[in-house]
């Protein structure tokens, strides 16, 4: 069996050690680490973190020979186990990769175990020990033989599920539940004194149970444990799915505290990941785009269903907050309202397709400047947009509901790799119609999506509000004591026409110093000509134009439940966000 065994070497200078074993090797064993970790589209370099690779076999050192970036050639007999040993830097606060100090330890497989190529279907082993003291584990990665801390031998059936479990380390606050017959562990590390965990279990506990009958109803999960790693920190959220896991971070202000009843936004937030995470369980982990059938490790891997697999989830994430009672109708469609309007204040939604967002995200979304909001639109918001545009048709026209269609995908594929063309025919056969106008327009087109009409004939009201100045004028700032900073100038608008740009910092206006930009609307009534006094690139400039008024494009949409809708609308509206 290929095993590796990994520990800390130095937590302050946040090395971990790892040595793999390979039994009967080639006699020209090749090497290498995944420039990329699943879920995450970008080439991200995993190997600039290694350092000290060195390789023997018995008592004799072999040469080990760097090919490129990220693999490794050893020529060795093939007859004795060769043992390589590397050192890997982790300081990455985040999900994605591994990290390594005083207080905690974390790390994705992609980031610390190199691929033994040609044999990445055996058994791998990996042994975890060497921890400081007070410090346990955690993760999802099947147990062989560990002590009460969890140090000991894990085992995995193959280099790809080894890699798709993260393992936490340090001195964590741990709890369980059951939900669909199978156990849930919580991890936290790194909450503040007075953290809610056992609200927080319950929580996460309803969101679990209504999912698993959303997917199985009464059969059990396609997994035998599931683990949640989050990691609180002072400010920062996201999430990466894996298999049976997955690893969070979130602001630690944005956890349940004992004695509070009430939920803040970051609260809700907070749910809403644990729920897009857990869903991405089914959708991605296992239905998934069948370009994922195989990853290859070494480079991007293209696909065009991200608007579907991300885009999706992002749809029922929310929504399954409402059917497992922790928010209500009125908070949801608050939700679903920033959505909405997120997407409308996007000049790059006609510009780029949904489909084409998804196919360039190891380059654009992942890579995302000044000029990010004018050439493309989520895959993630205008994705979750498309599912429900789609799930409102399917309910007006009363032959289905998009839950069908997506169990329908699930049980045809057998929880497996799935094309477009797949998707397509669950729609039609759910529907009895082919949706192929739709999906030519909504995902591979740039047209807009008909909201408005689909929502009002679920019982829900569309209101248009004036957007904040900084939307209005058509720019993304950040205002501050030095003055009110350009981070991104939109397309057409009213900062573009007046010349403003990028990186500029807007100082004054009619000579009166400026602080926030909302402050332009202090200076003057919709079309009186103002003066900006602007700093670019340490140049002092004047730039000249009328003030803008409110604009359609900018507009908010304040979504909300239509008092006056006829029973039919309402009745609608239950089914489709009523509590399940």
């Amino acid at each position: 069996m290929i095993s590796y065994r990994i520990e800390p070497l130095d937590l302050h200078a946040h090395l971990f050690k790892v040595s793999l074993r390979i039994p009967e090797p080639a006699a020209e064993q090749q090497l290498s680490l995944p420039a990329w970790i699943p879920g995450s589209y970008l080439v991200r370099e995993f190997a600039r973190h290694l350092q000290r690779v060195s390789a023997r076999q018995g008592r004799r050192e072999l040469p080990v020979e760097q090919l490129d970036k990220a693999s490794w050639h050893v020529r060795c007999d093939g007859r004795t186990a060769l043992e390589v040993s590397y050192e890997v830097y982790a300081f990455d606060n985040s999900v994605r990769t591994a990290w390594l100090d005083a207080s905690r330890g974390f790390f994705n497989g992609t980031s610390v175990f190199l691929r033994v190529e040609g044999r990445e279907h055996e058994a791998h082993g990996v042994e975890i020990r060497a921890l400081p003291r007070g410090w346990k584990i955690a993760t999802a990665l099947p147990a062989v033989q560990t002590d009460a801390r969890g140090q000991g031998r894990y085992e995995a059936p193959g280099y790809d599920e080894l890699v798709d479990h993260p393992v936490e380390m340090g001195d964590f606050w741990r709890g369980e539940f059951r939900a669909g017959g199978v156990a849930h562990e919580f991890v936290v590390a790194g909450a503040l004194p007075g953290f809610n965990g056992e609200r927080l279990l319950a929580d996460a506990k309803r969101i679990c149970e209504a999912q698993i009958r959303f997917w199985h109803e009464r059969r059990k999960p396609p997994f035998g444990r599931y683990v949640f790693l989050l990691n609180a920190v002072d400010d920062g959220y996201g999430g990466l799915e894996h298999r049976a896991s997955t690893a969070l971070i979130c602001s630690r202000r944005d956890l349940p505290r004992a004695g509070e009843d009430g939920q803040s936004e970051g609260y809700v937030t907070l749910l809403g990941l644990v729920s897009h995470e857990y869903f991405h369980t089914w959708n991605v982990k296992r239905l998934r785009p069948r370009e994922f059938a195989r990853y290859d490790y070494t480079r991007e891997n293209y696909t065009e269903l991200l608007w579907f697999f991300e885009g999706f989830t992002s749809y029922y994430d929310d929504l399954f907050l409402v059917r497992a009672g922790l928010i209500d109708e009125a908070r949801y469609l608050k939700l679903l309202s920033k959505t909405v309007s997120g997407v409308l204040a996007t000049p790059g939604r006609e510009v780029q397709s949904v489909a084409q967002a998804s196919f360039d995200a190891w380059v654009k979304y992942y890579r995302q400047d000044e000029n990010t909001v004018n050439a493309t639109v989520s895959y993630y918001t205008k994705g979750s947009l498309v599912a429900l545009a789609l799930d409102l048709s399917l309910r007006s026209e009363g032959r289905g509901t998009l839950d069908d269609v997506m169990r329908l995908l699930w049980t045809r594929s057998g929880g497996g790799p799935i094309g477009e063309n797949d998707i397509a025919a669950a729609l039609k056969d759910v529907a009895g119609r082919s949706f192929s106008r739709e999906l030519s327009r909504w995902v591979h087109g740039t047209q807009e999506l008909p909201l408005e009409p689909l929502l009002r004939e679920a019982g829900v009201q569309w209101k248009t509000q004036p957007a904040p100045w900084p939307l209005r004028v058509g720019a993304r700032t950040a205002d501050g004591v030095g003055g009110v900073q350009i981070k991104a100038v939109m397309r057409g608008q009213w900062a573009e026409r007046v010349g403003l740009a990028a990186g500029d910092e807007v100082l004054a206006v009619n000579d009166w110093r400026l602080r926030k930009l909302d402050d332009m609307a202090l200076h003057g009534r919709e079309g009186e000509a103002v003066e900006l006094l602007v700093s670019r690139d340490q140049r002092v400039l004047r730039l000249r134009g009328a003030l803008p008024g409110a604009d359609v494009s900018s507009a908010n949409v304040a979504l909300s439940v239509a008092a006056s809708a006829p029973g039919a609308a309402a009745e609608r509206r239950q089914a489709w966000i009523g509590r399940r």
